[in-house]
């Protein structure tokens, strides 16, 4: 009897996931998480991609804002998964959607062995997705600087050298590329000659739970 149950559950699942497409929304979220902290996973060589999304619990409200964007792509609500680090317990709020055929295209742009920027990015990066990285991975450089930083060090330096481009050529920011300190990769530094032009760019699509990213430069209603 679960063997028949788990069957048509299967079934049911299928023939739901013909219905699927990708909304306009939904792909810009996608680029900017992919850009950020989320992830693609395939369990058949590249059939079918599920997405991963996780953040700190302090982030529970990005988290939920995603869930509500993909929701119907994901059969689990959130959830909280506890993990030991540096002789703490941490909670980290995550979900992942379901396996999908239209996943596929930004599997093959986004990995290449390892997570890339797809030669594509130019017509990938709008400011829909500019706002959804810089929520993921974006910073003040400190109270002292005007200038704001993302933390960019997952890629390599060629692979961020296209973004740069991105930036200047398509939307008027100008960015610098910085070695880390630690020496771990490489983040990138939104100068304050452009920064107002870069928040302009993204403010109507930053949470106002994710505005602290921001400092004091989100000017106010």
């Amino acid at each position: 009897m679960d063997h028949l149950i788990k069957i048509m559950r299967s079934n049911k699942i299928e023939s739901y996931k013909k219905d699927l497409q990708l909304s306009k929304l939904q792909r810009d979220v996608l680029v900017g998480t992919l850009l950020g902290d989320g992830c693609l996973e395939t369990q058949n060589n590249g059939k079918t991609y599920r997405l991963k999304i996780e953040h700190s619990i302090q982030q529970k409200d990005y988290v939920d804002w995603k869930y509500f964007i993909f929701k119907d792509w994901v059969l689990t609500q959130p959830k909280i998964k506890r993990h030991l680090s540096f002789g703490q317990i941490r909670e980290n709020y995550c979900f992942s959607t379901i396996s999908h055929g239209s996943l596929r295209f930004y599997g093959q742009q986004f990995y290449k062995g390892k997570k890339v920027i797809p030669g594509l990015i130019k017509k990938l990066l709008t400011p829909q997705a500019l706002a959804v990285w810089f929520m993921d991975d974006g910073s003040i450089k400190s109270n002292r600087h005007t200038g704001l930083i993302i933390h960019s060090q997952s890629f390599i330096q060629n692979d961020l050298k296209r973004v740069i481009d991105v930036f200047k050529n398509q939307y008027g920011v100008e960015t610098i590329l910085r070695k880390r300190k630690d020496g771990n990769g490489f983040i990138l530094y939104i100068t304050p000659k452009t920064v107002d032009i870069f928040i302009n760019l993204i403010r109507e699509y930053v949470l106002p739970s994710m505005e602290y990213k921001l400092g004091n430069k989100l000017p106010k209603e």
